[in-house]
């Protein structure tokens, strides 16, 4: 106990030296079109993501350092990104690329070449949509607790996939996190680095209890946001829209923006939900593929619902920005 409270200190105050920094070189997230937000607001405060993981690398006497070398690209590259923006392809190019790495920790080049690239693809799209999910308070952080705590329960109490330790420094950073972003009006967002580098996180963790298990329906996980994101791209593509430009077409960023909803009571909607499902999982994981295809399923049809009833809102409201 001693130590995770030691750890919890030290986060803060990691937190705390990097408010300091990006302050002084002006790293801030600015309203625009494209935004949920209304007020400048520091970016980068999920380096602490990074930091745990550092943490841990060192005193875990180097575990997994396939992971740790492509989180360190990945969280690098994003930093970059934060600082002065580059191309959405060339940032592509590096996720995709740090997927690749961190399929030698995953031991995913056992299998075949059609696995290998689903996965490179499937994790490409989880880190997007991570991304997607900053700039709404309280959303990233919340969702991602949801997810980390349920990993850390399956690996205490049903299979042994990965060192304990390393989810614990992830829930730290993600205490620290979320003190300063879930709130009305949040301190910092994530930046890229900080939800790409989650998003690399939980693909690693993710992927180990799938691999360990022979299980691919605890991707239930990440169903609500990965559904959501789907259609999106799906809808996007319908709409003949470039869905490597940003935008702000997911359901809850409508909810947020057109609907007016809270970011908090949004951000709690999703986090509830997905825990739900994953409570289901658990329980009925002798049927888990079958429970799989009907949470997506479920989940399709209320985000179609929604959508198709709500969506002529974000038109008038992109129209209007025209």
């Amino acid at each position: 106990m001693t130590e995770y409270l030691f750890l919890l200190l030290m986060f803060f105050t990691c937190e705390l030296l990097y408010f300091n920094f990006a302050k002084r070189f002006n790293i801030v997230a600015k309203p625009n079109s494209r935004s949920s937000h209304n007020n400048d607001t520091l970016l980068g405060g999920g380096i602490v993501f990074y930091i745990s993981m550092l943490t841990f690398f060192v005193v875990s006497k180097f575990q997994y350092p396939w992971f740790f070398l492509a989180l360190s690209f990945v969280a690098i590259t994003s930093f970059i990104d934060d600082i002065k923006p580059y191309s959405s392809k060339l940032r592509l190019f590096f996720q995709l690329f740090s997927m690749v790495i961190l399929g030698y920790q995953i031991g995913i080049y056992e299998y075949s070449w059609f696995l290998i690239v689903t996965f490179i693809v499937v994790a490409g799209g989880i880190l997007n949509t991570f991304n997607f999910m900053d700039g709404i308070n309280g959303m990233i952080g919340l969702n991602a607790f949801v997810v980390s705590g349920a990993l850390w329960c399956i690996n205490r109490f049903y299979c042994y996939f990965i060192d304990e330790q390393i989810i614990n420094y992830l829930l730290l950073a993600l205490i620290v996190f979320n003190f300063f972003n879930l709130r009305k009006k949040p301190i910092c967002f994530a930046g890229d680095v900080g939800a790409i580098s989650l998003a690399t996180i939980i693909v690693f963790l993710l992927s180990m209890l799938i691999i360990k298990t022979n299980n691919i329906a605890w991707i239930s996980l990440l169903a609500v946001f990965g559904v959501d994101t789907v259609l999106t791209i799906i809808h996007r593509l319908i709409l003949k829209e470039n869905i490597f430009e940003a935008h702000r077409s997911h359901l809850f960023q409508l909810l947020v923006n057109e609907l007016k909803f809270s970011h908090l009571l949004v951000s709690v909607i999703y986090a509830v939900i997905q825990a739900v499902i994953i409570v289901g999982l658990i329980i009925s994981r002798q049927f888990a593929l079958f429970y799989l295809i009907g949470v997506i399923l479920l989940l399709s049809i209320i985000y179609y619902v929604l959508v198709k009833k709500y969506f002529y809102l974000h038109q008038l409201s992109r129209n209007a920005q025209k």
